[in-house]
């Protein structure tokens, strides 16, 4: 039947749910769209709203019913009465939905149901009987369920006094099958149709999906997938203008929603780019289906039942440029068959001899990739295949293999195929740069790759256990999704608080400007943790309070990995060894680490190789500029310093907030124990004071500092002067407190020497060649160090490029905001470093 084309843009900007009068559109909806009466019930309503001159719609079987339709028949044909059960559990599903749609006008329905029921009974009795399941039985049973739903339908809507004309298939679809599928006979099919419209001339029309006949004329069905493939057909028969598929989604995602949540709706895909998708598993709509829709040009649009407002996805032949990459699946349950051997380099026909192996053993093969050497072949099948596939290579390789021609047929299991999608990359360089980037910063393996001249497709093949992990890394390295990061914070103390509020204050901020999905998924404290599937939200304090899980690091680990996000991230705030011991593991499974702990940077050098070793191995980062000068950036000026080439002589510095103070504010008039004591009062020292005045804080400083600049120093190499008494080192914190008056005199007298000599007293780190020194000196007045503000931290660096004027580096160097600043500052290096745009 002839119609008159209507642009779909200026239908749709009409009315959303209107088309013009003069369009003639094929609808086709899914098992979910019909799953009972109320979806009946809301598709009829869908499609009464809308204006077309002619309306087809193909209906899938009500959800689950050609699955249960299948176990009817295997059940029947395994014999036994075993399937009667589960017949009047179907026919009674099928009865309710008639009565709930048609309520008093149910009665033909229900008849016509219960006569289709008992006939299906009499064939599953002689199943029973004759014990075996013929392919031709099993088309004709398994097909039914459509058949059904179209009358539901159709009845429904004559019910609402609808001009409707139910169209069974069967009665007008002729194929066959070959060896690429399901052939329609588009010459026979369509005078059969023109036959049925002549006795159903109206405007609507509801067909069954999935079933046909064949040139015999027996009962077939198009596979799987079929009832979209009959909605591509009828809308070729019906020379539609468009053909609208009607699913549970809003219409074609850039990755599936189930693995990458992020993933964004699509608004157009050329007919190439959605071929692609579908034959990597994307859920789009099968290859099949758009052959008939590509050979006459017509619009294909995924849309949602469940919000038929929604515009959905535009499959056109179309190109739209909107970036590279389109769209990323994954395909599972692959193996990786590899064909390699010396003897295969130069000699001709090899790669026919592996296909033609594989194709006698009935084998599909997903991907295919060949080195430019000849030395080997492999290639991606089907997990169910892959036994039969490898030994089928070695039956037909079996002489070169005896010879050593061919060293080996590989098998490796468990693969997947992950594939990125898109009409702009052809002739864009950096594309595949940029897939590999993102799974190589990802701790992504890839085994195979493979790319096709028309550069509309990447794939790789990658072990399963890393795939959910390389889908959403890829995802948001094309800037697809935010580039997200499991994230865990360990010891929320003072600093680690402050983070985590500056942490959850910046979310918005980084999501919004910079991509970057912070999501703060664990918290552990001493005794307790907090672990959160999607991320914390709100009052972290309370959420952390409430838990009585106890802290186990083996368990917050294994949690932030769970979730197979792109990236992994611990913040260490702990000051624990306990927690430095195990970053050296974290950082080999791929987790970057960010830390204010000392204890990794300035304890053992064997720890501290392995934690260089680990990260260079894995690629994975850490960071610790917070462990000098909280906020500052003495580490990352000092590995400038040392990356471009410059020596470093010396290194001196006042790295204690605490000392800096006390040293500063004293001036003799009020006793140096005292001015501990308004310090501590004023939360400037630590609850021990000891912790400051032993001078080992800043000792392990001036290692790290050491280490980075190259030298291979340890804490028991540092000369350190501690002001705590000998006496008073074991003591309680309050007979500390009452005996550090002891120390007065002494001090007085060394302040009163150095001012004699017009100097002053600082607590002072130094690096030098001589070696490594923390304790008391005396310092010109116009010494830099002799003029700080109160707490600052400050750093003198002395090297070739800067010999006569040392390069300083100073600022606030403690309180809780300060450093959970500069942790911060590191946690953003490292998404800078997985490519966020900030």
């Amino acid at each position: 039947m002839s119609s008159v084309a209507v642009s779909p843009a200026v239908a749709d900007a009409a009315a959303p749910h209107l088309r013009a009068a003069t369009s003639t559109v094929v609808h086709k909806f899914g098992g979910t769209s019909v799953a009972d009466a109320e979806r009946y019930r809301h598709v009829a309503g869908l499609l009464r709203a809308r204006d077309e001159a002619v309306q087809v719609t193909v209906v899938s079987a009500m959800k689950g019913v050609t699955d249960a339709l299948i176990t009817l028949a295997t059940r029947a044909a395994e014999g036994g009465s075993q399937w009667r059960e589960d017949w009047h559990a179907l026919r009674a599903r099928h009865r309710g939905a008639a009565v709930a749609l048609l309520a008093e006008h149910a009665g033909p329905t229900v008849e016509w149901l219960d006569a289709r029921f008992d006939h299906l009974a009499e064939v599953l009795g002689a199943l029973a009987v004759i014990g075996e399941l013929p392919v031709e039985v099993l088309d004709r049973v398994q097909g039914l369920g459509e058949v059904y739903s179209a009358h539901l339908l159709g009845h429904y809507l004559q019910s609402l006094g609808e001009d409707c004309a139910v169209l069974d298939a069967r009665e007008v679809l002729v194929v066959d099958r070959g060896e690429l599928g399901v052939d329609v006979d588009w010459v026979q099919s369509a005078q059969r149709l023109a036959g049925w419209r002549q006795a159903h001339p109206g405007a609507r029309v509801v067909a069954t999906g999935f079933v046909a006949r064949d040139r015999r004329d027996r009962v077939t069905t198009l596979g799987r997938n079929g009832s979209d493939y009959s909605g591509a057909i009828f809308a070729a028969l019906f020379n539609a203008d468009e053909l609208h598929i009607w699913t549970d989604v809003d219409g074609v995602l850039s990755a599936d929603p189930r693995v990458v949540p992020e993933a964004v709706q699509l608004e157009a895909l050329s007919y190439d780019e959605a071929c692609e998708l579908a034959y990597f598993g994307a859920k789009v709509v099968h290859p099949q289906t758009m052959s008939p829709a590509i050979e006459r040009g017509l619009p294909i649009i995924i849309r949602n039942t469940f919000r038929p407002d929604h515009p959905g996805t535009r499959i056109t032949a179309e190109r739209t440029a909107s970036g590279p990459i389109k769209g990323l699946t994954l395909s599972p349950d692959l193996a990786l068959l590899n064909l390699e051997g010396t003897g295969l380099i130069g000699v001709p026909g090899t790669a026919e001899r592996v296909f033609a192996a594989l194709r006698t053993a009935h084998v599909s093969v997903v991907m295919i990739s060949q080195g430019s050497s000849e030395h080997s072949i492999c290639c991606v099948v089907r997990q169910a295949e892959a036994l039969r596939a490898r030994d089928a290579l070695r039956q037909a390789f079996a002489h070169e293999l005896s010879l050593g021609q061919v060293q080996r047929v590989q098998l490796t299991d468990n693969v997947s195929v992950l594939a990125a999608v898109g009409d702009g990359m052809a002739g864009q360089p950096g594309v595949a740069a940029r897939l590999f980037e993102s799974l190589g910063r990802a701790q992504v393996n890839i085994l195979a790759i493979a790319q096709g001249s028309s550069e509309r497709n990447i794939s790789v093949a990658v072990d399963s256990g890393q795939a959910t992990k390389a889908l959403r890394a890829a995802h948001a390295g094309f800037w697809l999704s935010p580039q997200t990061f499991s994230v865990g914070v360990i010891g929320p103390g003072n600093v680690g608080a402050a983070l985590l509020d500056q942490l959850q204050a910046a979310q918005p901020h980084l999501l919004e400007r910079a991509n970057v999905d912070l999501r703060l998924r664990a918290v552990a404290s001493r005794s307790r943790m907090l672990l959160e599937l999607r991320g914390a939200q709100g009052d972290w304090r309370a959420a952390l309070a409430a838990q009585s899980r106890p802290t186990d690091l083996d368990a917050f680990t294994e949690h932030l990995l769970s979730a197979h996000l792109p990236h992994a991230l611990i913040i260490d705030c702990s000051g624990s060894a306990e927690v430095a011991d195990r970053y050296a593991d974290w950082l080999a499974a791929g987790i970057h680490v960010v830390t204010p702990n000392k204890q990794a940077g300035a304890g053992p050098l064997q720890r501290y190789h392995a934690i260089g070793a680990a990260a260079a191995a894995s690629g994975a980062r850490f960071r610790y500029e917070a462990t000098v000068g909280a906020g500052l950036p003495v580490i990352t000026t000092l590995r400038d310093l040392v990356d471009t080439g410059d020596d470093v002589l010396a290194i001196d510095g006042i790295f204690s907030g605490t000392l800096a103070w006390l040293f500063n504010k004293y001036d003799g008039q009020v006793p140096f124990s005292a001015l501990v004591a308004q310090a501590r009062g004023m939360g400037y020292t630590e609850p021990d004071p000891r912790d400051d005045l032993s001078g080992v804080d800043v000792a392990r400083k001036l290692v790290i500092l050491a280490r980075e600049a190259g030298r291979a120093l340890s804490l028991d190499q540092v000369q350190v002067e501690s002001l705590v008494p000998d006496a008073l080192r074991q003591a309680s914190v309050e007979a500390f407190m009452d005996g550090l008056d002891a120390v007065d005199a002494a001090l007085a007298e060394r302040l009163a020497q150095a001012r004699g000599r017009g100097a002053v007293l600082r607590y002072v780190a130094r690096l030098s060649a001589d070696g490594a020194q923390v304790g008391l000196v005396e310092l010109p007045a116009s010494h830099a160090f002799a003029n700080l503000r109160l707490t600052d931290n400050v750093v003198q660096f002395t090297t070739r490029r800067y010999c006569d004027n040392p390069l300083v580096v100073q600022g606030p160097g403690a309180g809780p905001e300060v450093t959970a600043a500069g942790v911060f500052a590191d946690v953003l290096r490292v998404a800078v470093g997985e490519g966020a745009r900030l």
